[in-house]
């Protein structure tokens, strides 16, 4: 994405480090992005009674301004900015997409009256009660913000001795400035979406198999259905998928570790890849507040003393099976968006750390690249590395003894790590999550134990397993097969505050018209300009496949999740997204009642 200047007019506190510097491919978060609650907790959501019992309350996610130590509930102040249906454009750089009414808690109404009648199906649905947290997705626009609370347990702090460092008085919590939607906004109704989505939904470029389904996020309320629960090849949606199933098996804290070992031989030095794909060389990588290379080399160093490193294997191990997926086209390896998955990587495999995402050549063999790199750094002839095993850890036999750890560097958390392969739809991140849920669930972290896991996690989720058939975990295979119901049932369990651990999944949703895969679309385009700044969901393409699904508020304030599928387009992309991006766009600008 090109660098946009951050509109947010907040300054960091007295005492804070300044922020990292943000080039302007992914939203930077400070570490981590904001999250309330426990960790996962139940896998199932507690149902209110169907009569329309008390509420459960909001469930808004506390942010406040980076550097500050509150533990309270706050908001990111913003500029006033226009909500009219058009969002900023390229001669309005600086402004804040409008919000519409934005994305923040949504308490479930107690005085809804009597639940709608509901839609004949042969899925299990959601329960009807969820409440949205508050989604911050200016993607890309310099945000920092932390999060309180016990997310600071998620990754490894502790918010009470954070706050008293150094004599630091803790921040006050600012006041709330961004306002929700109005639960109280009247609910879509069937008939009325209908009238809305029929003529756009049967457009001749969209081809003739288009799966969609809308439902509302508050009430659970099915407002629209056509081929709703049909298989469906998805694309980059699938990385939803793949979004919820990494936070819910391994929690958004989590960091992916790479570990240095002493090998059987004197001077043998054994790197171990854990499956960190934003791993760096050196502090001019691809991925902001990546683990480095270089630091690991230098604990190296100072663990062996005066031994001298003479050799390097890598240990990629943790993977197995094939390195491409199945049911990719044959021009994704070489094409920029798709390469090796192995286990050690740098720079998602990549040449040049500067390539643009997508257009990037990777290595043939990433695994012996990186260790080609660490070799380098350590003073190691790279003739000297090759594959192998890590040894098992010895009490004697040298010093150090084989397999004494000798430097270990961390990934950022996983929620960081998802904003990425969300916001950026980067392929090989996505693929790295998926063995993470299969690593996670005991499972051989490959294309097939990556699968397996995440449809077990969907199973244990409450959701109906049988609406998900995958072979990998970014959406490159043909293979594929996603209900559009599914999809919106997703983001709707993500909305839960029953699972706040989930809510990551939103961090990186590009925004129409402003942010990631959306950057370019609701702007021209006849018909999508209600989309906005309203619409903010994750695009799938492959030949004759183009998918969208996400969340979108309407004109009267309501929040809905949709999701359209198609894998039968006759034409290319020049027609078929505008018409894609019409359909969220008449959502977002009708009341549809």
């Amino acid at each position: 994405m090109p660098e946009r200047p951050a509109p947010l007019p907040w300054r960091s506190p007295a005492g804070s480090p300044p922020p990292s510097p943000n080039p302007g491919r992914f939203p930077v978060v400070g570490g981590d992005r904001p999250v309330s609650g426990p960790s996962r907790g139940s896998a199932s959501v507690p149902v209110s009674p169907a009569s329309g019992g008390p509420s459960r309350g909001s469930a808004s996610v506390p942010v406040s301004p980076a550097g500050g130590p509150s533990r309270g509930s706050a908001s990111v102040p913003v500029s006033p900015a226009p909500t009219g249906p058009q969002g900023p454009g390229p001669s309005d750089p600086g402004r804040v997409p409008p919000l519409g009414p934005p994305i923040s808690a949504l308490p479930a109404p107690g005085d809804a009256g009597p639940a709608p009648a509901p839609v004949a199906s042969r899925r299990r649905r959601l329960p009807v009660v969820l409440a949205v947290v508050l989604l911050l997705v200016l993607a890309g626009v310099g945000v920092v913000v932390t999060r309180p609370g016990p997310v600071a347990g998620w990754l490894g702090d502790d918010p009470e001795s954070a706050s008293n460092a150094a004599g630091a008085t803790p921040e006050p919590n600012p006041s709330d400035v961004l306002a929700g939607p109005d639960p109280n906004a009247p609910v879509p109704t069937p008939d009325g979406v209908r009238a809305v989505l029929d003529p756009l939904v049967g457009a001749a470029v969209l081809g003739s198999r288009v799966n969609v389904s809308v439902a509302d996020v508050i009430s659970g309320q099915t407002l629209f259905a056509k081929g709703a629960d049909d298989g469906t090849v998805p694309a980059s949606v699938t990385k939803l998928a793949t979004a919820v199933t990494v936070l819910a098996a391994r929690e958004p804290g989590y960091r992916i570790p790479t570990r240095a070992v002493a090998g059987a031989k004197a001077g043998e030095v054994v790197i171990i890849g854990g499956g960190d794909p934003t791993l760096a060389i050196d502090k001019k990588g691809y991925y902001p507040g990546a683990a480095r290379l270089d630091d690991l080399a230098a604990q190296v160093r100072a663990a062996l003393g005066g031994t001298t490193p003479t050799s390097v294997t890598v240990d990629g191990s943790v993977y197995s099976g094939p390195v491409y997926g199945p049911g990719w086209d044959a021009d994704i390896p070489t094409g920029g968006s798709g390469g090796a998955v192995t286990a050690l990587m740098t720079d998602g495999g990549r040449r040049d750390p500067g390539a643009e995402h997508g257009a990037a050549e990777r290595f043939a063999e990433p695994d012996l690249a990186a260790g080609k790199s660490f070799a380098r750094l350590l003073g190691v002839p790279t003739d000297a590395v090759k594959r192998g095993a890590a040894p098992a850890q010895a009490a004697a036999g040298g010093t150090p003894a084989p397999g004494t750890e000798l430097g270990v560097v961390q990934s950022p958390p996983l929620i960081r790590m998802v904003d990425i392969m969300i916001s950026e739809s980067d392929n090989l991140v996505a693929e790295a999550l998926a063995r993470q849920v299969a690593l996670a669930r005991n499972q051989p972290a490959s294309f097939d134990g990556g699968a397996a896991a995440m449809d077990a996690e969907v199973a244990e989720l409450g959701l109906p397993a049988d609406e998900i058939t995958l072979s990998d975990g970014s959406g490159l295979s043909r293979r594929n097969r996603i209900s559009p119901s599914l999809l919106t049932d997703l983001v709707r369990l993500a909305a839960s505050p029953d699972h706040p651990e989930l809510a990551g999944v939103f961090g990186g949703l590009p925004v129409g018209g402003w942010s990631g895969t959306l950057d370019e679309r609701y702007r021209t385009a006849p018909g999508t300009a209600p989309g906005a700044g309203s619409v903010r969901a994750k695009t799938g393409t492959l030949t004759a496949v183009h998918s969208i699904a996400g969340l979108v508020t309407t004109a009267d304030g309501r929040l809905l999740t949709f999701a359209v599928l198609t894998d039968q387009v006759p034409g290319g992309k020049e027609t078929a997204q505008p018409a894609l991006d019409r359909i969220a766009a008449a959502l977002a600008g009708c009341g549809c009642r």
